[in-house]
């Protein structure tokens, strides 16, 4: 392996697209089959298999709206039968995404792959409320536009990893199918290392082909220096979220996080730390600093013990808003920001060189320690 180390610390450019008011829509298909779908009416092929999209009353309101066709045909009759062979679609009307920044800057960029400084706010990939405003789709655009390094090899750059839509910092993003299969696999390794008992930390260390630092900021003040975290994380059901809330679990999967005090304050009860993930559980770090008592300060959904401040999993809201589908959970779900977390580095073998790239993203003025911060004064 090449041990060529190469830094960036500063953007070379940024790009993006001011988001227009309204999106596209969207547009989702089935086909009816023999053994499921078959001899189902409308109302129930829909409320049944789609009951995270809306509820029955919304899927009602979407078949007299004309929102679905059958081969074709607008169809607003909820109770019509539906036969083998039908072509079903369902249009999602145009909506205004929620407000959320669009300017990337470019922190490293090859033939293979490009980093990305996220902005806290905006989210990785479509989901929920946010189909268009999405990292994907600015990058999409520039790829249209013709950037030239993009055009050159016809590459449709895709991100390998998620970032929160509340935290900051570098976003690594395939531009080759062979940089994706190779960085997913990275990313996919250091995670099943974890749950690996046999080997040392030192042997993983050396096994791992890519670490990723964050700096947060918490509440309270931690006592040890240095701390390792091991809480495993599950899912729990939670209102809001169809696939289930990620939490700390006693059977949940393998975690691990490093954690180092970089500054305390007391004054203010808080705590400035460098974390790095040994693997990459959804919401490790939130659920990992709030499960040893120091939430994200700001975090407005983990509080301590790595379980959700608000916890009635089994309330259902059955109203619907204005498309039909649910109204926003008026309790706290992981997509909301206001805590301060910040991919700051990352160190990684280039998927198709071995060439060692580490890349670092500038840190948010709060993340910084007093001496950082008189430096760059």
């Amino acid at each position: 392996m090449l041990c060529t180390t190469t830094s960036t610390t500063s953007p070379l450019n940024s790009f993006g697209s001011p988001w227009p008011d309204l999106n596209d829509g969207l547009f989702y298909s089935d086909a009816v089959s023999t053994t499921s779908d078959s001899g189902l009416t409308l109302i129930h092929f829909y409320s049944s298999k789609y009951k995270n999209s809306a509820p029955l009353q919304g899927w009602l309101q979407r078949i007299h709206n004309g929102q679905i066709t059958i081969d074709g045909e607008v169809v607003k009759e909820p109770k019509a039968i539906l036969r083998d062979g039908m072509e079903l679609v369902y249009h999602r009307l145009r909506w205004r995404e929620p407000d959320a920044p669009y300017l990337l800057q470019v922190l490293y960029e090859d033939d293979d792959m490009i980093a990305v400084n996220k902005p806290a706010g905006l989210q990785v990939l479509p989901g929920g409320l946010f189909q268009q405003r999405t990292v994907l789709m600015q990058l999409q655009w520039r790829a249209s536009k013709g950037s030239p390094s993009l055009e050159t090899h016809g590459s449709h750059p895709v991100p390998v990893h998620r970032l929160g839509r509340g935290t900051s910092g570098i976003l690594l993003c395939a531009k080759t199918k062979v940089a994706k299969t190779s960085l997913a696999a990275f990313f996919a390794e250091g995670t099943s290392l974890i749950g690996d008992s046999s080997n040392t930390n030192m042997e993983q260390s050396k096994r791992r082909k890519i670490s990723k630092i964050y700096r947060a900021l918490v509440n309270g003040i931690l006592k040890q220096d240095k701390i390792i975290i091991k809480q495993p994380i599950g899912t729990a059901r939670y209102p809001g979220v169809a696939k289930g809330l990620y939490v700390a679990s006693a059977s949940g999967k393998p975690a691990l996080s490093k954690v180092e005090v970089l500054e305390r304050d007391s004054q203010l009860n808080q705590t400035l730390v460098q974390v790095e993930i040994e693997s990459g559980r959804p919401h490790q770090i939130r659920i990992h600093l709030s499960f040893i008592g120091h939430p994200l300060l700001g975090d407005p959904l983990y509080d301590v013990g790595g379980q959700p401040m608000c916890f009635d999993s089994e309330h259902e809201d059955e109203s619907f808003a204005e498309d039909g589908g649910y109204e926003r959970p008026a309790k706290p779900v992981p997509g909301d920001c206001g805590y301060y977390l910040h991919a700051h580095q990352l160190v990684l073998s280039h998927p198709t060189t071995n060439e060692v790239i580490k890349i670092t993203a500038s840190l948010p003025p709060i993340l910084r320690t007093q001496a950082e911060t008189e430096e760059l004064m």
